[in-house]
């Protein structure tokens, strides 16, 4: 008997978080109605259902393929007339075709034939699954935006003549895609992304015809920052580079005008790479594009690498290894000759042997390498680091601040950043973030707690020792500051203030445009260009006359304008092996300072010598400059694919039945208090809503969270975090997780998170849901209740995080503000004499609270959550120790259970106080 199945219902466009997601599924669904129809045919009942759904998907899609160059408008055009025509046979070849072609990438390749009577051996392999000699021999394929409001005759002879000029030796290959206005332009370039360059052409127009929703989004975006409505006609050409280079600029542009050179010389073209005037040179134009993609695919010490592994060569230096001589040679270690290959070795050479350049005193590859990655990431100058952000924190902290300056530091930042204050001899004002007791995490430090500490230490006659404000942006959790607010308000304070922005887990905010209006780099360019302009001069001198003998209190609930004179000076560490594609420890330091040349340039170098090492590994320096290379040409469509990954992991545990039984995914009104969400919105996704409105929310809120951060709450299955991500995802299902904290576990998505790997998670949660209910079913009583203590003890009885007490007097300069001598605490500490020892028990408590001030002398650190709760010369207070008391983790750095707690002796602390006198 021949079953005939319904067709699906189509899952509706709002359910969809981005139009990549809608055009794949869309493709994947008419795939299944065609194949159906083609069986069943579009007689009856049946047939007459797939007939409607497959126009519906075509209706669906008529739209979306505008953009793209593959399948193409007139292909499109094609498979609808088949449609029409009920040539069903045919119909279903030309889909399957397209929609395997599209999954696997075969496009990207060859040529796909969509006729029914042209033969094709659909090979249609995955790319990602081809061996990579075999995609590195291909020519990288991309795509080409043409802006003109052309008519079929003209279109067909812009592609002609474009396809004429291509030749053999072409080193990538494209496909144009013609859209006829400015806003169908930006759609399609926050849409497809397969553009890497952009032709404006004289023809185009303002307005686009195209009101699908969801495309309509990414125009919404600009619309709230931009006045496209105001355009004349005349400006339609530049105006379009200018709006290409704001919202991708890693994208090449070029205009082609009727305009005087005179006219077109004073204005803002973005990125525009070339001017053409009225003319129709194909041949300059493919080859500019060419040269265009090349700039951004060349990786200098990549290739040098290259070519120096294969160079015939004698090694006489100090590295055995070098050229795999000493394991080609070996009878024990052939195995490790055989697992990693030859050319991991034949790359090998020392740093100090020639050849290739030197990373502490770059001039060859290595210097070019830099410069390209400083161009990718928007900064002045960037430096490469092979041992990891860690170092690249005390490098920083290192060159820019003198002992005895203040330094305001996230008082839940990195650990480095402490030693590294150590290691300067700062004098250290710790900073507290807003706590999450109930979820046992920190959030971020509010910009009005920032204020305040900088007005009482100007109240303090202590301004002008302030160097720097050292904040984590975003933060392990996935909390992301308003960088721009943050940093105007601090230079109005103080107009020379340093910034360091930790961003070791934000390298791909620069490729998505939501995102880059939060990364350092992006609003340090900004700031540059807004304090110059004559509106920001009137507005701070505006708001001088108003705020003239304001006191304190006022400054604080005022959104201060800093002067056209403040100094631009940032810095941002970047661990680029974590959230991009580099080797282990390979990370960034992008720097944005105006006073670098003039004042920084020297100790920087002095800095960066002392922690790097003379023999860096080339392979992670290698990695570095092919990772700038994908993110400046695929970078955008990865972090797409990310963030897309996260939503739907988002938006399957809210709405699916079982799951919100045993866990939740925090939202951002979980993870971020209401004052500090001015957009309001309190979910990325709602089960009767649908999606939020991300760009608005990273427009207007203090703090926004970070998507691709999914920190599941699973408190509710009686696990705690450490047990859930060891026990359950680890040993049970081999899935592998960073971060815990008390009752929660946090799964990143990241540029090689596919959907497969999302699905899979899905399953799995599932499953342990369904083993829960079933061990519940069959529980005693007695069962029953120890899991519901289980759980309260990890949902209602969570230890209130502590905040930072302050600073032992001997430690500081004065009472009326709170930096303290972290450096002097630290090397105290290195004589044991100074020390002792104490328990964690009651008797202990009872002394604190009877009032006696014991200091700790070490970093204490437990994992999780990750973050000094006590630095020495830190008074212990009541608080901090009931935490340490109740926490069960078997990680504690700096803390050894069987001396007990490490404080300083009253005799040290005296001694301290004395000399200081």
């Amino acid at each position: 008997m021949n079953v005939q199945h319904e067709p699906k219902k189509l899952p509706s466009v709002s359910d969809y978080y981005s139009a990549t997601q809608l055009r794949a599924d869309r493709w994947s669904a008419l795939r299944e109605t065609a194949e159906s129809m083609r069986i069943h045919g579009v007689e009856g009942r049946m047939g007459g259902k797939l007939l409607r759904t497959a126009e519906e998907l075509l209706d669906a899609l008529a739209p979306i393929e505008l953009y793209w160059a593959f399948p193409g408008a007139h292909a499109f055009d094609h498979l609808s007339r088949l449609l029409e025509q009920r040539n069903i046979d045919d119909f279903s070849v030309s889909v399957r075709r397209v929609a395997r072609a599209l999954t696997s990438g075969a496009y990207r390749r060859r040529t796909i034939p969509l006729g029914g009577d042209e033969t094709d051996n659909e090979d249609f392999e995955d790319e990602s699954t081809l061996p990579p000699e075999d995609r590195a021999l291909g020519r990288p394929y991309f795509e080409v935006l043409i802006v003109d409001n052309v008519n079929e005759h003209q279109e067909r002879f812009l592609r002609n003549n474009l396809h004429r000029v291509r030749r053999a030796e072409d080193p990538f290959i494209y496909e144009p895609v013609i859209v006829p206005s400015i806003e169908d332009a930006l759609m399609g370039i926050l849409f497809n992304y397969n553009v890497q360059a952009v032709i404006v052409r004289p023809g185009l127009v303002l307005k686009s015809e195209n009101v699908l929703p969801i495309l309509q989004q990414y125009l919404n975006r600009l619309n709230e920052d931009e006045d496209v409505e105001r355009l004349q006609p005349y400006e339609y050409g530049p105006e379009a580079c200018r709006l290409i280079a704001k919202i991708r600029p890693e994208l090449d542009a070029y205009l082609i005008t009727d305009r005087s050179a005179e006219d077109i010389a004073g204005l803002d073209l973005g990125r525009c790479r070339r001017v053409f005037y009225n003319q129709e040179d194909f041949l300059e134009l493919h080859l500019n594009i060419l040269r265009g993609v090349n700039r951004r695919y060349k990786t200098p010490f990549f290739t040098a690498l290259k070519e120096y592994s294969r160079q015939p060569t004698g090694v006489f230096h100090a590295m055995p290894i070098s050229r795999g001589k000493s394991i080609s040679r070996s009878h024990w270690i052939q195995d490790m000759g055989a697992f990693y290959g030859p050319n991991i070795f034949l790359a090998e050479t020392s740093a100090t042997s020639g050849g290739l350049d030197s990373l502490l005193e770059p001039r060859g590859p290595i210097k070019e390498a830099q410069d390209m990655a400083a161009r990718a990431f928007g900064s002045k100058q960037t430096f490469f680091a092979t041992n990891g952000t860690s170092t690249c924190n005390k490098i920083v902290v290192q060159a820019l601040v003198r002992p005895g300056d203040i330094v305001l530091v996230d008082r839940d930042c990195h650990k480095s950043h402490h030693y590294g204050m150590v290691l300067a001899g700062a004098n250290v004002v710790y900073m507290d973030s807003y706590p999450l007791h109930e979820y046992s995490m920190y959030g971020a430090v509010p910009l009005h707690e920032v204020k305040r500490t900088l007005l009482n230490l100007k109240a303090a006659g202590k301004l002008d020792r302030v160097r720097m404000v050292l904040l984590t942006n975003c933060t392990f959790d996935g909390l992301v500051y308003n960088v721009e607010r943050v940093m105007e308000e601090c230079l109005a304070i103080k107009s020379d203030l340093v910034f360091l922005w930790d961003e070791a887990w934000f390298a791909f905010a620069r490729f998505s445009p939501t995102y880059r209006q939060r990364t350092a780099m992006a609003v340090a360019n900004n700031m540059r260009d807004r304090l110059r302009e004559d509106s920001h001069k009137a507005a701070y001198e505006a708001q001088q006359a108003t705020l003239k003998d304001a006191d304190n209190e006022t400054l604080l609930n005022t959104r201060l304008v800093p002067p056209p004179t403040a100094r631009v000076r940032v810095y941002a560490t970047q661990s680029t092996h974590k959230t991009l594609t580099a080797l282990r420890q390979g990370s960034m330091i992008h720097v944005n300072d105006m006073d670098f040349k003039g004042e920084v340039e020297q100790a920087f170098h002095e800095a960066y010598m002392t922690h790097t090492s003379t023999s860096p590994n080339y392979q992670i320096i290698a990695s570095l400059d092919v990772g700038r290379r994908q993110v400046e040409l695929e970078g955008f469509e990865f972090v797409q694919r990310q963030v897309e990954s996260a939503m739907a992991i988002r938006r399957a545990v809210a709405t699916h039945p079982l799951l919100q039984k045993y866990f939740q995914v925090l939202r951002p009104s979980d993870m971020i208090p209401e004052q500090f969400r001015e957009s309001g919105i309190s979910a990325y996704y709602d089960q009767h809503d649908g999606w939020s409105d991300k760009w608005e929310i990273w427009a207007k809120d203090e703090f926004v969270l970070d998507p691709t951060r999914v920190t599941l709450a699973v408190g509710g299955t009686g696990w705690d975090g450490d047990t859930f991500k060891t026990k359950i995802l680890m040993d049970k299902y081999g899935i592998q997780i960073n971060k815990t904290s008390r009752n929660s576990v946090l799964f990143m998505t990241n540029i090689g998170t596919t959907r497969s790997s999302v699905a899979y998670l899905i399953e799995v949660l599932v499953e342990v849901a369904n083993e829960l209910d079933d061990l519940l079913d069959d529980a005693s009583r007695m069962e029953r209740l120890s899991f519901e203590k289980r759980v309260s003890a990890l949902v209602d009885d969570v230890p209130p995080l502590p905040d930072f007490s302050r600073f032992h007097d001997a430690f500081r300069s004065g009472s009326e503000t709170p930096e303290g001598d972290i450096r002097t605490a630290f090397f105290l500490a290195y004589d044991e004499n100074n020390c002792d020892y104490f328990d964690l028990d009651d008797k202990l408590m009872s002394r604190l609270e009877a009032g006696e001030e014991l200091v700790s002398a070490s970093f204490i650190i437990p994992y999780p959550p990750g973050f000094p709760i006590l630095v020495p010369g830190q008074v212990i207070s009541t608080e901090i120790l009931s935490f340490m008391r109740a926490l069960d983790v078997s990680e504690i750095h700096g803390y050894r259970p069987d001396l007990g707690l490490r404080v300083f002796t009253n005799e040290a602390l005296e001694g301290v106080a004395q000399k200081s006198k």
